[in-house]
């Protein structure tokens, strides 16, 4: 019988149907080309076992001259500089109380019927002061429950924490570890971070050291007090998870019964942001609970934005920006216990903008450039449009004068400025309906701005990379690049991506570079999904697309790391293209990778095909498996709109590496049908493939 080699054009293609597409790849998922044939992408691991708070979408990495190799973490709870494989929370404060402006109260209460074991409802004396769900401490199990009604706590689970479900008698105390906190015009939202110094006991298991601490805001519930979790004492950092916090809680008693005295102080950082877009206003948008009760809504017609962080260096130090929010700046020489500050309140500063889209240091002219901030003459009324920057060498001065480089530029066109990018030669500067260059010009004007396109899109401030002078990104329904001129780039993958991309979260959308690879990859909510949860990739020399799965969302290429770093909604940073498999979990997994063809015919598919054999050809070069193998599927259908009758499925296994490689030489099929399409896949730890040119032994089988 003949043999047919099955050859297919690298890339996927699912612009057309998968009849139509014939000698070309329809499906597939963590595999890439190389040389324009397929093989399974490399692992990833952690790069550190320490978690870290909320959802990364900024990285920043640099190094100091001293060598020290410092990374800059930006979560919509924290912002943090990775040293070492350890997170420091530098997180500005907000606002810092005066003494005794901060009071305490505890909740506590005895039961009013016995209790038993299988018992869901709680009665007690009062529920005054108790929080609307929380834990409960009874002789020595603790229980949670999930709300009040009257005096009884309903919805309780039984034998929480490690404790075991018990009886209890009327009259038991029911101690509480919610804790009212009083502070006038606080200005804190749920699941903003404060530290309090100065309390006293409160006269019972809350002592000073357990009120002494930093805490996360339970609930609001009003503009003048909020509730906490009493914890024993550790730090913010010990107790963190990939699931958040989990403290061991404190218990209050009866005997709590004091305010914490007239000393105390509280540290309130920047309020938190959201980890997932809000989409439009009024009763039910937003995150419950986020303000105080009764207070009108802060979002707007569009919808609230999730927290994303700019940052930038200057020379050694860090400048950071909480989108539509304050410029801040770390010092190095204060090392990674201190807090970055306000830049505005830094002794000497003169007209810093308080609130910008985006901050940046221009590399070849050494000015620091807010994007999208208030102007010199209305402080704190933000400009969406507006571009200030600092003199040249001074981060301090803003002020335009006739002796200095400051100054600023407006743009004339689109609503908002999204993002800022520099390349080689100028900084490209995104609104929602064009794209500008800015280029440095030198005094008397500074810089020049110029308009490059007045009729693109751009999906999220994350969705453009530069790779050298070329600058790549993705829009609401398209993908773009500018080398000198916009052009939209031909993608095979379009409808497939745009149709299953969930737009509600589109800000979300985040780029990333693998020059080892010369890939562009977008990470992307999917279908329903809220979070980041596939895939697409333009490979720019071989002009290809390819998709897959995979959670991200931050990416940064190599070059401070000598491999590509990722963060993950998990709360981890993995380093990738490191092995073959998912380092995600320990021991490590394995990533199950395929790429499957469109279907294929003999001649105009007017006759039935038989298949007798399938004569492999692929590597598991690099592979630290034993014996790596690979599954090739044949399978057979009838018709292009019909479902694939029959298949046949057979492992090829590696056999020696010396003299040449060598694997399993043939298999043996048994298959009939008018079309087929071929398949290749491992599910192996330890397993890397590559793809060559298999053969099929076919000959045509009558028409019948």
């Amino acid at each position: 019988m003949p043999l047919q080699k099955l050859q297919f054009r690298p890339g996927i293609n699912r612009e057309t149907t998968s009849y139509s597409n014939e000698g070309g790849w329809f499906d597939m998922d963590k595999v890439r080309f190389r040389f324009g044939y397929p093989e399974k992408i490399g692992g990833w691991i952690k790069s550190s076992t320490t978690t870290f708070l909320g959802t990364c979408r900024a990285l920043h990495p640099w190094v100091a001259l001293d060598g020290t190799n410092y990374l800059g973490v930006g979560t919509h709870l924290k912002y943090y500089i990775n040293e070492g494989g350890g997170y420091n929370d530098i997180t500005p404060i907000r606002t810092t109380t005066a003494a005794g402006d901060v009071t305490f109260s505890a909740s506590a209460s005895t039961i009013s019927a016995d209790v038993e074991i299988i018992d869901s409802v709680i009665s007690i004396a009062s529920t005054s002061g108790f929080p609307s769900s929380g834990h409960i401490k009874i002789d020595s199990e603790i229980i949670i429950y999930a709300g009040l009604s009257g005096n009884d706590l309903i919805g309780c689970t039984r034998g929480a924490e490690g404790t075991i479900a018990a009886t209890h008698t009327s009259g038991a105390a029911v101690d509480c570890s919610t804790l009212i906190v009083t502070d006038n015009n606080h200005g804190a939202l749920e699941n903003d971070f404060v530290t309090f110094s100065g309390a006293s006991s409160l006269g019972g298991n809350i002592t000073a050291v357990i009120l002494n601490q930093e805490y996360q805001v339970v609930q609001v519930l009003n503009d003048n007090s909020y509730e906490i979790d009493a914890r024993t004492v550790s730090t913010i950092g010990s107790i963190t998870t990939t699931t958040g916090l989990n403290p061991t809680y404190v218990f209050a008693t009866s005997a709590d019964s004091g305010d914490g005295g007239s000393s105390v102080v509280g540290a309130y950082q920047i309020n938190t942001g959201l980890d997932t877009t809000i989409v439009g206003n009024g009763w039910g948008a937003g995150t419950w609970s986020r303000g105080a009760w009764g207070s009108g809504t802060s979002l707007s017609a569009s919808g609230q934005t999730l927290r994303i962080w700019s940052h930038d260096n200057f020379g050694e130090d860090l400048l950071m920006n909480v989108r539509d929010g304050d410029i801040f700046y770390w010092d190095r020489t204060n090392g990674t216990s201190t807090r970055a500050v306000e830049l505005a309140s830094i002794a000497g500063a003169n007209k810093v903008p308080t609130v910008a889209k985006q901050v940046m240091v221009s590399d070849r002219d050494r000015h620091v450039i807010a994007f999208g901030c208030d102007s010199e003459l209305n402080p704190g009324v933000q400009d969406p449009l507006l571009i200030r920057f600092s003199d040249q060498e001074n981060i301090l001065e803003w002020q335009s004068q006739i002796d200095n480089t400051a100054g600023d530029l407006r743009i004339g066109s689109g609503s908002k400025i999204i993002t800022a990018l520099e390349t080689r030669q100028q900084v490209l500067v995104f609104t929602d309906t064009s794209l500008h260059a800015m280029q440095y010009l030198g005094p008397p004007f500074t810089f020049g701005i110029n308009s490059i396109s007045e009729n693109i899109t751009i999906a999220s401030p994350l969705a453009a990379i530069a790779v050298e002078d070329n600058v790549f990104w993705m829009g609401a329904e398209e993908f773009y690049a500018y080398g000198g001129a916009v052009q939209r780039i031909p993608c095979s993958v379009r409808d497939y991506v745009f149709s299953n991309i969930n737009n509600d979260q589109l800000e979300k959308v985040t780029a990333g570079l693998n020059t080892a690879f010369s890939e562009v990859t977008w990470f992307y909510p999917s279908g329903s999904s809220n979070e980041n949860d596939s895939y697409v990739t333009y490979n720019y020399d071989q002009k290809i697309w390819y998709y897959g799965l995979m959670s991200r969302t931050c990416w940064l290429d190599r070059g401070v790391n000598i491999d590509p770093l990722a963060a993950s909604p998990d709360h981890y940073l993995y380093l990738h293209e490191i092995g073959f498999d998912d380092g995600s979990t320990s021991p490590a997994t394995a990533i199950s990778a395929y790429i499957e063809s469109s279907q294929m015919d003999l001649g105009e598919g007017d006759q039935f095909a038989f298949m007798r054999r399938l004569i492999p050809d692929l590597t598991f070069r690099n592979s630290t498996a034993e014996t790596p193998q690979a599954t090739m599927t044949l399978k057979v259908r009838n018709f292009p709109g019909g479902n694939y009758t029959s298949s046949d499925s057979r492992s090829v296994t590696k056999t020696a590496s010396i003299p040449v490689e060598q694997f399993t030489e043939q298999v043996f099929v048994r298959l009939r049908g008018r079309s087929f399409a071929f398949r290749v896949e491992s599910e192996d730890t330890g397993v890397a493939w590559r793809l060559g040119s298999p053969r099929v032994d076919i000959r045509p089988d009558g028409r019948r």
